[in-house]
């Protein structure tokens, strides 16, 4: 179980190939709030996370099962990642399924649901969080092959798993997708990866409107800067080392300091918000 304080500052430079592990990372995400007091916000549901081994996706995954769920895990291929955040899961006494595939392909994620649904019959909760990025001087070095890449991982693949999906979701479900503050902003160096994200402010507002009638609420989650893998996998050390400090509270976030935007969008007690998305990105203004 964790120990780490949640609001501990980085300070040292790190890199990873990608996509990046978890376990190897100094200092460690933050992926439990213990001091958390959970009502079972969640009891009897069943979520199914991609991206969910590592980052924000483990402090997700591990809150939805503290408050009651059921948790489904698709991921890549961190499996050293994805067996430790079912252990934690395990040790709360929650249930966890783990699904390796790669989201890029339209295949993989029908395969994916498909291997859902021998195991369940109905999807409560959907959380759409895969992704990937890596930095490029300028639109002169984003290759095609590389920007078809970061759309199939970053945007298609919730297209796939959401249509694959979608016809085991009942009155009530819900569906929450990561977008990002540079959906918002741009990012002069992540021009493709920001494109993508705004693609899936856009997903989230048209699917919403799409899905009202059949009562399935969907909204999304933009995070700044937060301490995960796809950091040390994306950016050189030095950047890593200071990485956070932009923003008005000068620090990065940590992954359990964003899960309980997820957890509120899960849970009823957003029951009158679809279409819409959340903040929590360390106090950088957004207007939109």
């Amino acid at each position: 179980m964790q120990k780490a304080n949640p609001k501990r500052q980085l300070r040292k430079g790190q890199t990873q190939r990608k996509p990046g592990m978890e376990y190897k990372m100094d200092p460690a995400p933050v992926y439990d709030d213990k001091t958390r007091h959970c009502r079972g916000n969640l009891n009897g549901k069943i979520a199914l996370i991609t991206g969910g081994d590592s980052g924000i996706g483990r402090a997700v995954s591990i809150l939805f099962a503290k408050e009651g769920a059921e948790v489904v895990i698709v991921y890549y291929n961190e499996h050293k990642d994805a067996e430790d955040t079912r252990r934690v899961i395990e040790e709360y006494g929650g249930k966890c399924t783990l699904i390796a595939s790669d989201l890029s392909k339209e295949k993989n994620c029908v395969s994916a649901i498909s291997k859902f649904k021998k195991q369940y019959k109905y999807l409560d909760i959907l959380v759409n969080n895969a992704g990937t990025q890596s930095e490029s001087k300028g639109l002169e070095e984003i290759s095609t092959e590389h920007l078809l890449k970061t759309f199939s991982v970053n945007l298609f693949s919730f297209f796939w798993i959401t249509k694959s999906a979608i016809n085991l979701m009942r009155e009530n479900s819900c569906i929450i997708n990561t977008a990002s503050v540079t959906a918002y902003r741009g990012s002069a160096k992540l021009i493709d990866y920001a494109s993508t994200k705004g693609a899936i402010v856009s997903f989230t507002r048209s699917l919403s409107a799409n899905l009202a009638e059949r009562k399935i609420r969907v909204n999304a989650v933009a995070p700044g800067p937060v301490w995960t893998p796809l950091i040390v996998s994306s950016f050189k050390a030095r950047k890593v080392s200071s990485f956070g400090s932009e923003v008005p509270m000068k620090r990065a976030g940590n992954p359990s300091e964003i899960a309980s935007c997820y957890l509120f969008l899960a849970s009823n007690d957003s029951a009158y918000m679809t279409g819409q998305v959340l903040h929590p990105n360390g106090g950088e203004i957004v207007n939109g």
